[in-house]
């Protein structure tokens, strides 16, 4: 029970600490995100091509508004310093979180992503860390916690939609139909599933937050 206890504290602590860099806005510290060129600006979103990143990812049980504690709290251990190396990797923006099993699976660093797969209460989700742009997947740090594992993402076209507010299910369901129905509206085909995207920690003000959700597409022939 004690043990227990400790690991929960460690992980809750790693939650804070690694959060702490988004805390700081406007340009006090620089977080690096995935490189992208807005390819056009259309009503209710904007069109990003996106280039080819790795991520660390791992995947969690939960509810929507739940999974993303437990999640972060594994993939931060890792970028500080929980591999082979004990090498301590600068936090990134944003955090993606999608739905496990079936489909394309699409990440970015921080932001979190998020999708859903399965029933509403306690489904499957990847959290996905983006790595700094100077690792390769040859000189990424093995991990020693084996629930961390590695992905490469190619360029992706990807529609995006940005918004604020608070971290809940239903803000992100209204923003992900808001989108989806812009997307085909401006006569692109979405591909796979929605991401939920966000920049910023826990302890930013809900209304000054930075969420995005996002989507691959292709052009309607």
């Amino acid at each position: 029970m004690k043990a227990n206890l400790s690991n929960l504290r460690r992980g809750a602590l790693l939650v804070v600490i690694a959060a702490l860099p988004m805390l700081i806005g406007g340009n006090a510290m620089a977080i690096e995100e995935p490189s992208y060129q807005v390819v056009r600006t259309y009503p209710g979103f904007e069109l990003r091509r996106y280039g080819a990143y790795i991520v660390a990812e791992t995947e969690v049980r939960g509810g929507f508004d739940e999974v993303g504690n437990q999640a972060f709290s594994i993939l931060a251990g890792y970028i500080f310093g929980n591999n082979t190396s004990k090498t301590k990797i600068e936090m990134t923006a944003p955090v993606s979180q999608q739905p496990a099993g079936g489909g394309e699976r699409i990440a970015m660093t921080a932001p979190v992503t998020q999708k859903r797969t399965g029933g509403r209460d306690r489904d499957s989700y990847i959290l996905s860390f983006v790595m700094p742009a100077r690792f390769t997947l040859q000189s990424l740090p093995e991990p020693t916690d084996p629930r961390v594992h590695f992905r490469e993402e190619p360029a992706r076209l990807m529609a995006v939609r940005r918004y604020s507010g608070r971290w809940t299910e239903g803000n992100y369901r209204r923003n992900e139909s808001a989108l989806l129905g812009a997307v085909r509206d401006a006569g692109l085909k979405p591909v796979g599933e929605a991401i939920y995207a966000r920049y910023n920690s826990p302890f930013s003000l809900w209304f000054l937050r930075r969420n995005e959700v996002m989507i691959e597409v292709e052009k309607a022939k």
